[in-house]
């Protein structure tokens, strides 16, 4: 693989940490800033819902500039969010530097998808997406740790820091190592708006909304889940996640290698595998060992449906992959956000903390679902073509 696709995984690494650090750190930030801990919980939903809006949006507005310059821009919008969090006198003015970085997120990842996979030949593109997706899951396994750590130990603005310092390596590696993106002439905001006309396209980015979305409905509420049903400590909930991470890790790579050898069988597999572990993930939380296993092995089969579906997007974007390579980011966080409230709303109902998997199962079972008519509307103008009659040949006069 390219040199050029660790500079966007660096990027990406970066990235992930100041998403998914900040749920380590909610006690501390609500205590220095005199606030509860579910209005410091807006830091995240606020983070979210910023992705959802900015990643179609900044990838619109970009589609006239070359692809390495709007990687660059980006990634000082993402490093200004950061220092301005870090810098935050107050929790509006540390609200408005996570929503700049979530401006950031979307739209790089939308655009590095797309740049990472026109670096190599087209039989590898989804292992380069997949690599690219790397940086994300190394932020769980041990960007979220150690800045959680750091945030702990040194006070939480410490860690806004440090992934400043990311982004600013980031920025130098794109900067050095991808080659010129410049834009094909004959792609624009028209053409990239005209790309989100395909049903297949938003059947690809339901999948991703349900699918990856039937991940969250479980991981949302696996600390309750871990100390309340299996019984550990809330101090190994932390190598819980590490474990998590590791999944996550090992199924996006493996997912990236099997998409590119058969993206939809590939997918049909790996979603109906998510949807029976989450369904058995209800048992096997009875259980330390098996609870541990199981979390685990969602996280592999969850983020092994991420280079498929990425892909999956990009190929039926009639070649304007941008904007909806963008628009499936925010399908990703929008799927998360969804999960969550309806793994709340079982909660709420008194079906217990297991019963969020349940759900997560259900939205992979119809991502599934989605998965195979997808697939079927691909097959049909083949049939089609195979049903009609050849033509008889003329007669001879």
């Amino acid at each position: 693989m390219p040199l050029a696709l660790w500079a966007l995984t660096i990027s990406a690494f970066g990235i992930g940490t100041t998403e998914f650090v900040i749920m380590g750190l909610l006690p501390e930030v609500a205590a220095d800033f005199a606030v509860s801990i579910p209005t410091a919980g807006y830091l995240i939903s606020g983070y979210a819902l910023g992705v959802v809006v900015g990643a179609p949006l900044l990838t619109a507005l970009g589609t006239r500039v070359p692809r390495k310059r709007m990687l660059l821009g980006l990634m000082v919008l993402f490093i200004a969010g950061n220092l301005l969090s870090a810098l935050a006198t107050s929790y509006g003015l540390l609200l408005t530097g996570r929503v700049v970085a979530s401006f950031a997120h979307g739209a790089f990842f939308g655009i590095g998808a797309v740049v990472a996979a026109d670096l190599v030949a087209p039989h590898k593109r989804a292992g380069a997406i997949a690599i690219m997706f790397t940086g994300l899951t190394a932020a769980n396994v041990l960007g979220v740790p150690m800045g959680t750590w750091l945030g702990q130990s040194y006070g939480w603005r410490s860690t806004f820091v440090v992934v400043s310092v990311l982004g600013v390596m980031g920025l130098l590696g794109v900067a050095t190592l991808v080659p010129p993106q410049p834009r094909p002439a004959a792609t624009g905001v028209g053409r990239e708006l005209a790309s989100l006309r395909s049903l297949q396209v938003w059947l690809a980015v339901a999948m991703t909304v349900l699918g990856f979305g039937g991940v969250f409905a479980a991981f949302t509420y696996v600390a309750p889940m871990m100390t309340e049903v299996a019984g550990y400590t809330p101090a190994a909930v932390t190598w819980l996640l590490v474990l998590f991470g590791a999944g996550l890790f090992a199924g996006n790579l493996l997912g990236g290698r099997l998409a590119d050898r058969a993206l939809m069988p590939s997918l049909y597999g790996v979603l109906a595998a998510l949807a029976v572990v989450l369904g058995l993930f209800t048992f096997t939380a009875m259980s330390k060992v098996s609870a541990a296993i199981t979390l685990a092995l969602v996280g592999a089969a969850g983020f092994a449906t991420v280079p498929a579906l990425q892909k999956r997007v990009m190929d039926k974007a009639e070649g304007a992959p941008t904007l909806a390579s963008a628009v499936n980011i925010a399908a990703f966080n929008l799927g998360n956000a969804l999960a969550a409230w309806l793994g709340g709303l079982v909660i709420e109902a008194g079906l217990g903390y297991t019963a969020p998997n349940w759900v997560g199962a259900l939205m992979a079972a119809a991502a599934l679902g989605i998965a195979l008519f997808s697939g079927a509307l691909d097959r049909r103008p083949a049939r089609t073509a195979a049903a009609e009659p050849t033509p008889e040949p003329a007669a001879v006069r």
